[in-house]
């Protein structure tokens, strides 16, 4: 008669992962864990942002400055490679640089 085996050998464990692919990555695949379950509470929020300067009824202008066609280019590149390497700061930054409102040249030099 056989012996039998009193135990199970012991289970290998992955400690490291893959790096996602590029593709991946773009589709947004992987993420299998699900959420606890959270007790929804209400709450008022107040506006801290004013609509109208100093209550003259005039809108708040922020300056922008004119995105030249190199500015949209250069800006949807840095947008993609801070999507492409996880990034939110420079896929922001690359969004402000489209758009004009990144800061610079905002404010005009009087001589």
């Amino acid at each position: 008669m056989p012996m039998r085996r009193t135990h199970r050998a012991p289970r290998t464990v992955r400690t490291t992962r893959t790096k996602p692919s590029l593709k991946t990555r773009l589709l947004g695949g992987g993420r299998t864990t699900r959420a606890a379950p959270t007790t929804t509470t209400t709450t008022t929020t107040t506006r801290t942002t004013r609509s109208t300067a100093a209550g003259t009824g005039v809108g708040v202008h922020h300056q922008k400055r004119h995105a030249t066609m190199g500015d949209k280019v250069s800006g949807a590149l840095m947008k993609l490679r801070g999507s492409l390497t996880r990034r939110p700061g420079l896929k922001a930054a690359g969004t402000r640089r489209m758009h004009g409102t990144d800061g610079r040249n905002s404010r005009r030099q009087v001589y």
